[in-house]
């Protein structure tokens, strides 16, 4: 094979589209797909590729050592992209030191164990890199001073159906990091282990820092799939405060495109910012997520509304996300391809004709079967 990668988290949303791509554009490269099948991480999710001859999936821990430099030498892995992690803030406000173990911890072990085997090598790091995947949320917070929304600043082939902006700022590369969550606290210090690494070893690393994203094969506690089933369910939509809170989402095949782009182009020890151009109000991407649910039901418009339920909001709940990709746009070309209507149209019917993964879900009869497939391993 002419590279050995390995991918970590890619049974979950994000990973598991990063791998079915790499699988299927890279014959030539050896896909390692390591994830833990905590409660996010679907096997489902890749039934399509799971036989490819250039695929391996592993069980394992990122947090155990020894196993992540076992499976560096076995595999003779020449490049990491990382996307294992804790990811639910709500979780993470209940749970914190799950995050700090994972996140943190688990980010190390992989560090250490990719240095240690690189350093046996007689070319050492050439070649060699170290992707990591973190989160806009490490930046903490931006003010929201334009509650109406304004013309975005920002022009790309995907931004002209919603072209709104709800402030003057912009998380950039540069910008200070400010977490204000124990899920963003502890991809923030993981962030930094990545660079210190490279600063201190030499180690061949990327940090990207992604928006909201959204799509098919993601986990139901997240906003969009929770939302859609319980339109289908004719369950109560909770909405945190009055749903004035703005995020940047991101189709997640655009999102996978751009970390296929940075591993292969991206530069040494940089960052770059993934983002949509695509900021959204809660309340509003509620409400076109009603709108086209229930169109694709065959419901009345305004059918599914009264489920509409305004719960306490979330403690620390950050007002306003929202990325400046600009360098990743003018550096490495890449803007994202879908206006949101149209990647919302397409999650919405993914989910509706995909019923039969959602009720596996939400039943967790999918955690029960990998129990017991590896209880004996």
């Amino acid at each position: 094979m002419k590279r050995n990668i390995l991918i970590t988290g890619g049974a979950g949303f994000i990973g598991s589209h990063v791998v079915r791509l790499f699988v299927n554009k890279y014959p030539d490269y050896h896909i390692v797909n390591l994830d833990k099948l905590t409660y996010a991480g679907n096997l489902a999710n890749l039934k399509d590729i799971e036989d490819r001859p250039n695929y391996t999936f592993i069980k394992a821990d990122i947090v155990d050592f020894e196993a992540m430099r076992r499976i560096m030498d076995e595999h003779g892995i020449d490049g990491i992209i990382h996307l294992a992690a804790e990811s639910h803030v709500d979780r993470s406000i209940k749970d914190p030191f799950t995050f700090a173990r994972t996140n943190v911890m688990g980010t190390l072990s992989l560090l250490q164990a990719a240095k240690e085997y690189w350093e046996t090598l007689p070319e050492k790091y050439d070649g060699k890199r170290f992707y990591h995947i973190s989160t806009d949320e490490v930046y903490g917070a931006l003010e929201l001073t334009n509650p109406e929304g304004i013309e975005s600043p920002f022009t790309t082939a995907a931004s002209s159906e919603h072209h709104h902006a709800y402030g003057t700022e912009f998380f950039l590369e540069t910008t200070k990091y400010n977490p204000h969550s124990p899920y963003s606290a502890s991809k923030a210090s993981s962030d930094h282990f990545v660079r210190a690494y490279h600063d201190t070893y030499g180690m061949p690393t990327i940090v990207t820092n992604c928006s909201n994203n959204y799509g098919p094969y993601q986990f139901p506690e997240k906003l969009i799939p929770l939302f859609i089933n319980n339109i289908r369910h004719r369950k109560p939509l909770p909405v945190y405060g009055k749903g004035e809170n703005v995020r940047d989402w991101l189709y997640v095949e655009d999102h996978a495109r751009a970390i296929d782009l940075i591993f292969h182009k991206g530069t040494i020890a940089e960052t770059y910012n993934i983002g949509g151009f695509n900021e959204w109000k809660n309340i509003d991407i509620i409400k076109v997520i009603i709108k086209t649910v229930d169109r694709l039901l065959g419901n009345p418009e305004g059918y599914s509304d009264e489920l509409i339920t305004y719960v306490t909001d979330r403690l620390g709940h950050d007002m306003r996300y929202a990325i400046d990709s600009r360098k990743l746009q003018k550096e490495l070309g890449w803007e994202p391809s879908l206006q949101f209507e149209e990647g919302i149209e397409r999650t919405v019917r993914w989910y509706l004709d995909h019923q039969d993964w959602m009720d596996n879900i939400s039943s967790g009869d999918y955690e029960r079967y990998y129990e017991e497939m590896y209880k004996e391993r």
